[in-house]
């Protein structure tokens, strides 16, 4: 996601060529467009560690979205999000999504990527043991997920 595009998630403005589904995009899209204008904003832009619209092969439109909170911190692991709208819910887009992201990390020499999600989102739960992260910790609100790759080289900055 651009700038511009994450400006316009935040408005919840499309551009003239924007495919957007009904109901695109949906609170946890603007939170993550406005956590990566913020980032751009205090450190710059974080590509290829930024975030994504989650988009339908079959047509384009944007259902939701993924992505880093940030570039990795000193040991090199980063934190992840994602979510759909309503109506892409429980069609394996979130799996796939999710997926995608860990192979991109790890590739790109993250050694550990966490999640977190609500106690009741058992759904999210779901799509984060699936993907291969584990449970490692909780608290009254939020269950936390980790993965860590002992073969992943760390890296402190991904724009080095």
């Amino acid at each position: 996601m651009s700038v511009r595009e994450a400006e316009r998630v935040v408005a919840g403005e499309p551009d003239d060529g924007a495919r957007w589904a009904a109901g695109y995009p949906a609170g946890g899209d603007v939170a993550g467009a406005r956590r990566f204008l913020n980032t751009c904003a205090n450190t710059g832009d974080p590509q290829p560690f930024g975030t994504y619209a989650i988009r339908r092969r079959e047509d384009g439109y944007a259902i939701g979205g993924v992505g880093f909170h940030g570039t990795a911190d000193e040991s090199g692991s980063v934190t992840v999000g994602y979510g759909l709208i309503p109506s892409a819910q429980g069609k394996g887009y979130a799996s796939e999504a999710l997926r995608a992201l860990l192979a991109f990390a790890r590739a790109h020499g993250i050694t550990s990527v966490e999640g977190d999600t609500d106690h009741d989102n058992i759904a999210s739960q779901h799509v984060m043991a699936a993907a291969g992260m584990r449970l490692v910790a909780e608290d009254g609100r939020l269950k936390y997920y980790k993965i860590t790759w002992s073969d992943a080289t760390a890296i402190t900055d991904p724009r080095s």
